[in-house]
């Protein structure tokens, strides 16, 4: 079994999602939003480290999946993505975890079937697949499903190689 977290970075809310997948079958744990409401981006930042270093710390996660940055119109809100993705690698770096990344419609095919899916699909999607009692929140989803698209990218690579499994980031 693997714990997979899932993180959906963003400039002002960030989602994560963390599963067990044992072969294609996934277990929710916990999902969330890490809220980043100050304006000062070196408060925002060091607000973003700490929290997602408690949530690796409680939970262990034994890899990590992030979604990759995408092409904006505003270069600005480009900027500010990058940096809260640069910041959630390096606290997923610090703990020394492998960080694996998608794209979003990688992420959207993998769990609603479309690459171009809107976010209440995935949230619906989500909230099945996982057997949740409601939907979660639309970025809390966000990194379900990008936990959710590693899980089962990783079996399917793992099983076109031959391989059993994998052990902390290492092929059996």
């Amino acid at each position: 079994m693997t714990r997979i977290l899932g993180i959906d970075p963003g400039s002002r809310i960030t989602g994560y999602g963390i599963i067990d997948m044992d072969g294609n079958y996934a277990k929710h744990l916990t999902h969330g939003i890490i809220r980043l409401q100050t304006t000062d981006i070196s408060e925002k930042l060091q607000l973003l480290f700490r929290q997602l270093t408690s949530i690796i710390l409680e939970y262990n996660p034994q890899e990590v999946s992030i979604e990759k940055v995408f092409l904006h119109k505003n270069a600005d809100s480009a900027l500010k993505l990058g940096q809260a993705r640069g910041c959630a690698i390096t606290a997923c770096a610090e703990k020394k975890l492998p960080v694996y990344e998608y794209t979003a419609n990688q992420i959207k095919q993998a769990t609603v079937g479309k690459g171009h899916a809107a976010k209440e699909q995935v949230q619906h999607m989500i909230k099945i697949l996982l057997c949740l009692d409601t939907k979660p929140q639309a970025d809390a989803a966000d990194g379900l499903a990008i936990a959710l698209c590693h899980g089962h990218s990783r079996e399917g690579l793992l099983r076109m190689a031959g391989v059993s499994g994998i052990s902390k980031g290492r092929l059996k």
